[in-house]
């Protein structure tokens, strides 16, 4: 499916960043621009930019860069998606193959910055971008690695309704994702997503908390899941991603936690989330034995890299369930 609102796409996209959300997510922009736009491409992980290449190089012109100033220098707009706020400073940095070392590369471009990460770090890679002529804006995403291969995700953007590059941001975002909001000023996009993260970290541990009871008072955590879906304790996490193996095929909990968001992204959100709070003079209760459960997930060995609903398996629920029969819980 090519892109629709092509008169707003530039002719060359960046993309920096080919983990487990954004290899996805460039994977459908090269799938949805028109053929004749140049996509480059930039990741620390060869294999990443090797198997981009092998998979979706016969779309149209794809091309590896050496380093994210080549890529400022061949492009119209950057998009870019790392794990954490030293990743972006590593990016937008001015020494020599950083996207800010050649000024004048930088300037009318466009960057797209989509990870989650403090609102600090956002600002002042913001200022640096726009004292050079450029445009930065905070864009984080949400609906995890499937909803990245789904091109179904949101975008919180930190722009407001009349930003003068929203046409052009959209038509660019909208080959990732399905719902895009303009959250009303720089980092107020990171903003909403501290806190959406922190309700859903906090909504997972619930939800392990509530079937691990559940089924200890010996209910099928298959009716239980049920029940959730039309009932107040229901939840995204419930309905899309289960914690409990065996209860919903599709979520990462049946194929042992792989794939999905892994535990310490989650871990490092909560604990942007709490960093936050103190900063607004905001109170969050469950915060505290919301964050000791994602940090000693994060460093369990048999939890470690893997979905962070990973915390059913972290306080002790019953995965071997559905081997022995729900009858005998």
């Amino acid at each position: 499916m090519i892109a629709r609102d092509s008169e707003c796409l530039p002719p060359r996209i960046g993309f920096i960043g080919l983990g487990n959300m954004g290899f996805w997510m460039a994977a459908n922009l090269r799938q949805k621009l028109p053929p004749s736009t140049v996509l480059y491409i930039n990741d620390v992980v060869q294999e990443a930019v090797s198997s981009f290449m092998d998979q979706f190089s016969h779309l149209g012109p794809v091309f590896p860069t050496k380093s994210a100033a080549d890529m400022v220098a061949n492009s119209d707009v950057v998009i870019s998606i790392v794990p954490e706020g030293r990743h972006v400073a590593q990016i937008f940095h001015t020494d020599p193959g950083g996207a800010l070392s050649i000024p004048w590369h930088v300037r009318g471009k466009l960057f797209i910055e989509c990870s989650t990460i403090d609102i600090e770090t956002s600002k002042a890679v913001a200022n640096a971008v726009a004292s050079l002529g450029g445009t930065f804006v905070d864009a984080p995403v949400s609906g995890g690695p499937m909803g990245a291969q789904a091109g179904s995700l949101t975008f919180m953007m930190g722009v407001g309704e009349g930003h003068g590059r929203r046409p052009e941001m959209e038509a660019v975002v909208r080959l990732m994702g399905e719902n895009l909001f303009a959250c009303g000023g720089p980092t107020l996009g990171l903003a909403t997503k501290v806190c959406n993260n922190y309700i859903s970290g906090t909504i997972a541990i619930a939800t392990s908390e509530g079937f691990n009871l559940a089924m200890r008072l010996g209910l099928d955590p298959r009716t239980f899941h049920n029940v959730l879906k039309v009932s107040t304790g229901g939840s995204w996490v419930n309905a899309n991603c289960n914690p409990v193996p065996g209860v919903d095929p599709r979520a990462p909990a049946s194929n042992d936690y792989a794939g999905g968001f892994k535990v310490q992204l989650m871990r490092k959100d909560y604990s942007l989330a709490m960093e936050t709070a103190k900063a607004a003079g905001a109170n969050l209760y469950l915060g505290r034995a919301g964050l000791d459960v994602y940090e000693g997930a994060a460093a369990d060995p048999a939890c470690v890299d893997r979905d962070s609903r990973v915390v059913y398996r972290y306080i002790g629920g019953d995965e071997e369930w559905d081997r022995r029969g729900a009858s005998n819980m």
